[in-house]
């Protein structure tokens, strides 16, 4: 999948199985309202706490929120799941089951119209995410995720659910700067990219970049039920306030050329 269809709803970072009901409660009731309206929908990560997927088993929540990603699915709109730092650990269930296109690392390609750069974000802050990149490999090292597959899910879900904590908390400290500056870099080292998304911060941010891209968290839906509309002419960040067309916190029109060619 390198093209995403207009109009792409972008939510982050729901957390479900540590968020309150109301949390998973309010985003199901959004996917819902997105049915005959969306033309794709991306999860920029950490739609779970923690997932993990066994042989016959996966965590019990969340799975409400699971069924309106798949009616969605089956009413033929692209849905595409970047792997977050919290569920990582996909396969058959995501793609096979719920009819999401689940991936590790970046996405690159047409998003509505954008030339457009995804990435969750974990581990890009130069300073901050240090401790984290040492451990990230060994996290997702196939040894390591083979030998807890062999855990029963009752011990393993609360034991990774409850490690899982602190890098949530972590990571907002910096307050979106780290990876405001990774947008930055990303947006430098390849002109020709219009928008660069990321997620993790739990910090909503919509803003343009030196040179004229576009850089856009949509936030964390577990804090605040935010997320990104873009459509061929606009990109704008957005409160779900029980209506996916409501009124835009922050947007931005696509900049003429000769515009950006200034900035």
């Amino acid at each position: 999948m390198r093209v995403l269809p207009s109009p792409c709803y972008i939510i982050s970072d729901a957390h479900l199985g540590y968020a309150p009901a109301e949390v998973e409660s309010s985003l199901r009731a959004f996917l819902q309202s997105l049915r005959g309206r969306a033309g794709s929908v991306v999860i920029n990560g950490d739609l779970f706490e923690f997932w993990f997927e066994w042989k016959s088993v996966i965590p019990r929540s969340g799975f409400r929120v699971l069924g309106a990603l798949a009616d969605l699915a089956d009413d033929g709109v692209p849905i595409l799941m970047i792997a977050g730092n919290h569920d990582c650990w996909g396969g058959d269930v995501l793609k096979r089951d719920a009819g999401v296109d689940y991936r590790f690392g970046p996405w690159e390609g047409e998003l509505a119209g954008w030339r457009t750069r995804l990435e969750h974000g974990d581990g890009l802050r130069p300073r901050e995410d240090r401790g984290y990149r040492a451990i990230k490999h060994v996290l997702r090292n196939r040894l390591a995720i083979r030998a807890f597959r062999w855990l029963h899910p009752d011990i393993a879900t609360p034991l990774a659910s409850h490690s899982s904590g602190a890098s949530r908390a972590y990571a907002s400290r910096d307050e979106g700067r780290g990876l405001r500056e990774a947008a930055q870099l990303t947006a430098a080292a390849h002109p020709d990219r219009e928008l660069v998304v990321f997620g993790h911060s739990h910090v909503a941010a919509l803003d343009r970049l030196p040179g004229g891209a576009l850089y856009g968290n949509a936030g964390s839906w577990l804090d605040a039920p935010t997320y990104l509309h873009v459509t061929p002419e606009r990109v704008a960040l957005r409160e779900w306030n029980g209506s996916a067309e409501g009124p835009d916190l922050h947007a931005f029109d696509r900049a003429a050329k000769e515009s950006l060619a200034k900035l």
